[in-house]
């Protein structure tokens, strides 16, 4: 564990934008992290999720904290780790990308695989949202972060002639619909190939953060950084 002095330096370069600082920072403290995630296992929320919400307060401690304060860092820090479990368990997941969500990828894959084989071609984001009762945005979103071997870029082959899947979502005008489709795709092309392969390996093949971490080579806090970063990133592409 970091003694004060180097924690304050490494959080003095964490707000001026060093990631390495900042992963420090997780990794030099981790063991406080787990023992605070720890006192909420066992209430219906699994430690991945757990660890990488804990993470997520973490952050915002670090983002937060003021050498004013007068206070040690993990003092400051406690506290908003569990207040943003707490505001988790109360709130009902908002921050969570859920279980639900994993699932429904995987059903849709099978749908998926079970429509092409009956009729030879892909089936539209329309057909698919209709057959999870969802919003054809959601559909796409669901089919975007999980990487789906329906490809929003590929073509549909229907009769309409060849049109990208992304390009059978409506929109409420025409710029609308271009500016929707822009944000899109650069929220799915702007991953690196390490970032897509930790979505692929989390959200469709329901690898655990430790199973990733150990496939690509890094610790499940570095898994953690990056998948908090990914899903931030790939919401603010979304919403603006």
């Amino acid at each position: 564990m970091l003694d004060e002095k180097e924690t304050i330096e490494y959080i003095r370069r964490a707000k001026a934008g060093d990631r390495d600082a900042k992963q420090a920072l997780v990794e030099g403290n981790v063991s406080l992290i787990k023992c605070i995630v720890r006192r909420y296992l066992g209430k219906g929320v699994e430690y991945d999720d757990l660890f990488q919400l804990a993470c997520m307060g973490f952050l915002k401690a670090i983002a937060g904290f003021d050498e004013a304060f007068g206070v040690r860092f993990s003092t400051y820090a406690v506290p908003m780790i569990a207040g943003e479990i707490k505001r988790f368990m109360r709130d009902d997941g908002a921050v969570k990308v859920s279980r639900a969500m994993k699932q429904t990828a995987k059903e849709m894959n099978e749908f998926v695989s079970a429509y092409v084989a009956e009729r030879g071609v892909q089936p539209s984001v329309r057909e698919i949202a209709e057959k999870f009762g969802l919003e054809e945005s959601e559909a796409v979103f669901v089919l975007g972060s999980s990487r789906m071997p329906l490809s929003l870029y590929g073509s549909t082959e229907r009769k309409d002639g060849e049109r990208e899947l992304i390009e059978t979502l409506p929109a409420r005008d025409d710029q609308d619909e271009l500016i929707d489709k822009l944000l899109l795709r650069s929220a799915i092309e702007s991953l690196s190939e390490r970032d897509r392969k930790i979505i692929v390996l989390r959200y469709f093949r329901d690898m655990t953060q430790s199973e990733v971490a150990e496939k690509i080579g890094v610790s499940q806090v570095k898994v953690s950084l990056i998948e908090i970063r990914i899903i931030r990133e790939f919401r603010e592409k979304l919403t603006g």
